[in-house]
């Protein structure tokens, strides 16, 4: 239970370190910050429309299916934002996969987030986030030895000066302390 804790904990640190990036950073457009605040469950901003909507495949662009996918996931709501990353027209975008996988791991179904996490990697072998929460979905079911896997293949691909590495060492580092 003291090891569940620690990782969720951290996981919110990693969910803080988002929210201070714009959201415009990632070539969106934003949005996101309105699904969370502004949007009833079950609904999603729409930025042409500029109002709260009820998600309908092939109403929204998949940037911001992205955007409102990954701030539902980020505020905890994670029934929500798997119902709107599967509105996605391009089921094999990494982005999407990582955020399925991330959704489905924090909704308990960790079996699941790891197959999302693994075809996003068969898609994108260098998305580090990707290995991040992948490392810790191995810790979250006392998985050491690949979650210190994911965090070799953090370093070979970013050093060990990335969030993704310092993050994913500082998780397996409470692992093991606890």
């Amino acid at each position: 239970m003291h090891k569940r804790m620690l990782i969720q904990a951290a996981t919110a640190l990693v969910a803080l370190q988002f929210f201070a990036v714009p959201v415009f950073a990632a070539g969106s457009s934003g949005g996101s910050d309105q699904t969370v605040t502004q949007c009833k469950k079950g609904e999603v901003w729409d930025k042409k429309k500029k109002k709260c909507v009820a998600p309908q495949e092939g109403m929204l662009d998949d940037d911001s299916i992205y955007d409102a996918g990954h701030a539902l996931a980020m505020a905890g709501r994670y029934d929500e934002a798997i119902s709107v990353l599967t509105l996605a027209a391009n089921k094999q975008d990494p982005r999407i996969l990582n955020y399925l996988g991330y959704s489905h791991r924090h909704s308990g179904r960790v079996t699941v987030g790891l197959g999302y996490y693994e075809e996003a990697l068969r898609i994108d072998p260098n998305y580090t986030l990707v290995r991040e929460y992948l490392g810790e979905a191995h810790l979250q079911i006392g998985d050491l030895a690949g979650a210190q896997q994911q965090l070799m293949e953090i370093e070979k691909r970013t050093g060990k000066g990335s969030r993704e590495y310092g993050m994913l060492s500082e998780q397996i580092d409470h692992f093991m302390r606890s």
